[in-house]
């Protein structure tokens, strides 16, 4: 049996961690969590509503803290559609699907998630400004070109590998082409 106790301080870490590297972009952020990874088991195999309710908990004071909107990654049952509130659906005009997540079919993570969003609605695919992959699962679809991995000292949540990533504009051109820094462009006059 998992420590809660014990998922929920290496939740709260990836999230201080995540926060101090200052790598949150405003936008989505999207987070592909298995319950099951994070217990040890198989993904898919061993979901848990009580991990769920932890992830779920500090990773709202993450959205909090940064002023950004998560959205929750179903399973491949779901076809990796995502759980997001209506008010970012419409604002993304992002397109609904007519499902709604349950343990077997979407994912623990996602069923709780659904369950205690205010307006919750279920999206077809979204185009993510950063993501957390808690357990291996595959989030990489949802994040906008380019995604750059964040290292960070935190490499796991309970037994599950994580991985962050945020995202940075494709650069174009070829070799005569001048790129702008981002401290450049964070400290330009537009």
């Amino acid at each position: 049996m998992i420590d809660v106790k014990k998922v929920q301080t290496d939740v709260r870490s990836v999230v201080n961690q995540l926060m101090e590297e200052e790598v949150i972009q405003q936008g989505l952020f999207v987070i592909g969590c298995s319950t099951s990874e994070i217990a040890g088991e198989r993904i898919g195999t061993s979901g848990s509503e009580a991990l769920a309710e932890v992830v779920f908990g500090e990773l709202s004071i993450l959205a909090e803290r940064a002023g950004i909107n998560l959205a929750f990654q179903c399973c491949e049952h779901l076809n990796r559609s995502l759980v997001v509130e209506r008010s970012v659906m419409n604002d993304q005009r992002l397109t609904e699907v007519g499902a709604v997540p349950v343990p077997k079919a979407g994912g623990s993570m996602a069923s709780f998630a659904y369950k205690h969003m205010k307006d919750p609605v279920l999206v077809e695919s979204v185009e993510a400004t950063g993501g957390l992959d808690i357990g291996d699962t595959l989030i990489g679809m949802h994040l906008k070109r380019v995604a750059v991995p964040i290292r960070i000292a935190q490499k796991s949540i309970g037994h599950a590998h994580i991985t962050a990533a945020k995202t940075r504009p494709p650069l174009i051109g070829g070799a005569r082409a001048v790129y702008v820094s981002q401290e450049e462009e964070n400290s330009c006059d537009h």
